[in-house]
């Protein structure tokens, strides 16, 4: 095995598949997308098709074949958005949309399935301490767990719940249409939380939490290890791609996991922040540990023996996609228009001239789970202007990060720093320089920010292949620059990441109160 030889890298992100061949020294080849449409839907519905996510990785691995560098594919290895569920019948056959991990219709019935006679913040007590012990976390009241949808099915869509033979997430959904196996890895079903994580090298189901949602196991796949092969490339979906039938297919991780493993934050406590449509601070830990307060846990990751710790907020270059839609409606471009942006932010002081954006456009899941908090600018004047708004909407994604990454230290028990940031936001030099002023941290500007879940998922390939050590990776994630916190502007940010927690604590029951469903 050389460094030449790659693994075919899959992405499916929810504005659509990436696809890239990874070579062992981490060299990304190709890079292709393919768009697919995301499908909102009144009291908090969204979901995608699943024949759309097939067709989009077909083109898009198509044409990264036919323009790649590809000598040897050794394997196919795909991360996808997490915590979604596609119903798949006896035949093999998707049973309607897929329910993303946006859609909140199932909250009213995770609520019913926590509670009991005597509750403590919403829990049955017992069946918290069950849940802690074995999944090391518990469903969240927001809906937005697997487990949320399955009953959401259940109770409002019964002939999808029913014909349903297997319940998939959106990876183990494309490894079942690459491979026709229904296998799901350790870390995809965690929040289904339906599993015993006390040991991450063996999760199982655990009895006693079906039976708290009435759900039987034979409507589970079976568990492996992310870095496990969980057969070959079948005929048909061979054919579709343009590969060798019988390519060794990897269980593979979700989004969240390749992307600390793209970045490069393999070690224990390493830390890296992602910033796409949402946004997530990430660790590794030798431990497993939960605090329920913060919605946060160590939960089972593809790095063999170790949890990965995660905090994630749900509006975050979508925050800066949002506004630039209203600000540039007819632009063809729209990178044209993020750099743009990116230019006004720069020639606006730091601080936005004291206007403070709270970026929770879609709710908010950690550290606070709250489906009613809404977004919104504050403390403008006459004399604000489309530039300071413009740079507080990404001062006030970073003002959240650093609410994320309190709770994600108290948790480690360690500081953060430096912090390797990735996805699209990383592509911004100026917003990078704002994470870490506002942060207080180093931040590790990676280089191909938006390739860093390939990245993952070809690095995890050849991993679990044997082409190279987890220790190696690190080495082989290119970093483009370094961003050091300036501390003449420490006071600045300190002073108004005070404000911009006061006006959670001050409007949170406001916003309840206007956005119950």
């Amino acid at each position: 095995m050389s460094d030449q030889t790659q693994i075919l890298a899959i992405d499916l992100g929810t504005s659509g598949p990436k696809v890239a061949l990874v070579s062992a020294d981490g060299t990304v080849d190709g890079g292709e997308f393919e768009p697919i449409d995301l499908i909102l839907l009144p009291s908090g519905g969204a979901e995608q098709d699943p024949d759309a996510w097939w067709a989009a990785i077909v083109a898009a691995t198509q044409r990264t074949l036919g323009a790649g560098v590809h000598r040897e594919v050794a394997a196919v290895s795909v991360t996808s958005q997490w915590s979604g569920t596609v119903a798949v019948d006896a035949s093999g056959v998707a049973v309607g949309n897929a329910i993303i991990w946006m859609d909140t219709r199932g909250a009213q019935y995770v609520e019913e399935l926590i509670g009991g006679p005597v509750t403590i913040q919403g829990f049955d007590p017992r069946k918290a301490r069950k849940w802690v012990k074995l999944t090391g976390g518990a469903p969240t009241d927001a809906g937005k767990d697997p487990i949320a949808h399955i009953l959401y099915l259940r109770h409002e869509k019964p002939d999808v719940f029913n014909r349903a033979k297997t319940f998939l997430e959106p990876k183990d959904y494309i490894n079942f249409r690459l491979t026709g196996k229904a296998v799901a890895s350790y870390d995809s079903i965690a929040l289904h939380w339906l599993t015993d994580n006390r040991n991450p090298a063996a999760v199982s189901y655990a009895d006693d939490l079906l039976a708290y949602a009435d759900l039987d196991r034979s409507l589970f796949p079976e568990l492996r290890p992310a870095t496990d092969v969980i057969g070959g490339l079948s005929e048909d979906a061979a054919a579709e791609l343009g590969l060798a039938a019988g390519t060794p297919v990897l269980a593979g991780t979700p989004d969240v996991h390749s992307a600390a493993i793209g970045s490069g934050t393999t070690a224990d406590f390493a830390g890296s922040l992602y910033v796409g449509t949402s946004s997530w601070i990430t660790c590794h830990v030798p431990f497993k540990k939960t605090d329920l307060v913060h919605n946060i846990a160590s939960l089972p990751a593809p790095v063999p023996g170790r949890y990965l710790v995660a905090n994630e907020q749900e509006t975050a270059g979508k925050a800066v996609e949002w506004l630039a839609d209203i600000l540039y409606p007819d632009a063809p471009d729209r990178s044209i228009v993020y750099d743009e942006m990116g230019e006004i932010a720069a020639g606006v002081a730091p601080g936005s001239g004291g206007v403070i954006f709270t970026p929770w456009l879609y709710g908010e899941r950690t550290p606070v789970e709250d489906a009613t908090l809404r977004a919104g600018f504050f403390n403008q004047s006459l004399e604000t202007g489309r530039a300071e708004m413009i740079r507080a909407v990404f001062e006030g994604v970073a003002f959240n990060s650093r609410w994320l990454l309190g709770v994600v230290e108290k948790f480690a028990k360690t500081r953060l720093d430096p912090i390797v940031m990735a996805g699209g936001g990383a592509l911004s030099d100026v917003w990078t320089q704002i994470f870490a002023d506002v942060l207080g941290r180093t931040i590790h500007q990676l280089a191909d920010p938006i390739m860093v879940n390939v990245r993952g998922a070809g690095l995890l390939g050849h991993a679990a292949l044997g082409h190279i050590e987890w220790s190696d990776i690190p080495s082989r994630v290119p970093i483009a620059a370094i961003r050091r916190p300036d501390d003449a502007n420490a006071a600045t940010y300190d002073e108004l990441y005070g404000a911009f927690r006061r006006i959670h604590k001050t409007n949170r029951r406001t916003y309840q109160k206007l956005n119950r469903p």
